[in-house]
């Protein structure tokens, strides 16, 4: 044999032998966060999954109640108010604390509005006294004011107290000296 063959034979065989014993081997991805050994489940691409958007839930609008509309009947107390004799206002209550008031009065139509108002108003109970009585201020359930004016110069300036979900009484003074007691609700 010739001595170049002799003397690279063993170092064949050597690199035949390591890559015998080497070819059972294979190299296995680490995570670099963890230092642990990545399982290998398909391509190695990062998959990103991101989840669906959660739908935007419509915001919930609550609409204020529909307006109320009651009718109020004013019954004459004095001289002044028998010639106007008995009266039906329309009230119309938003809800808010404000409303509207629309009476026919000797011929003439008075347009208004009407406001809650608390204990506190200076004020109020001026219309009860002088057209009930010293006495006849209410001391309980909501109160209310409610003025009414009409063309023709006439206006009307009444007190109210509202005594159950749309039930109330109330008092009227016009400026020509009329007074009326008020009764509404349904």
């Amino acid at each position: 044999m010739n001595l170049a063959l002799r003397h690279a034979l063993p170092a064949l065989a050597l690199c035949s032998l390591a890559g015998a014993l080497l070819s059972a081997c294979y190299v296995v991805p680490v995570d670099p966060r963890t230092g642990r050994p990545l399982s290998y489940d398909g391509p190695q691409t990062p998959v990103f999954i991101v989840p669906p958007a959660p739908a935007a839930a419509a915001p919930m609008v609550i609409a204020p109640p529909a307006p109320t509309t009651l009718q109020a009947r004013l019954y004459p107390l004095n001289k002044e108010a028998n010639t106007g004799g008995l009266l039906t206002a329309q009230v119309v209550d938003s809800h808010t604390g404000r409303g509207s008031i629309t009476l026919a009065y000797r011929g003439a139509l008075l347009q208004g509005e009407s406001t809650r108002v608390d204990g506190s108003h200076g004020f109020y109970g001026r219309i009860h006294r002088e057209v009930l009585g010293p006495s006849a201020t209410p001391t309980t359930g909501r109160r209310g004011i409610a003025n009414a004016y009409g063309a023709n110069g006439i206006n009307a300036q009444c007190e109210y107290v509202v005594t159950g979900a749309s039930i109330g009484t109330g008092a009227c003074l016009f400026s020509d000296g009329a007074k009326y007691q008020m009764h509404f609700g349904q």
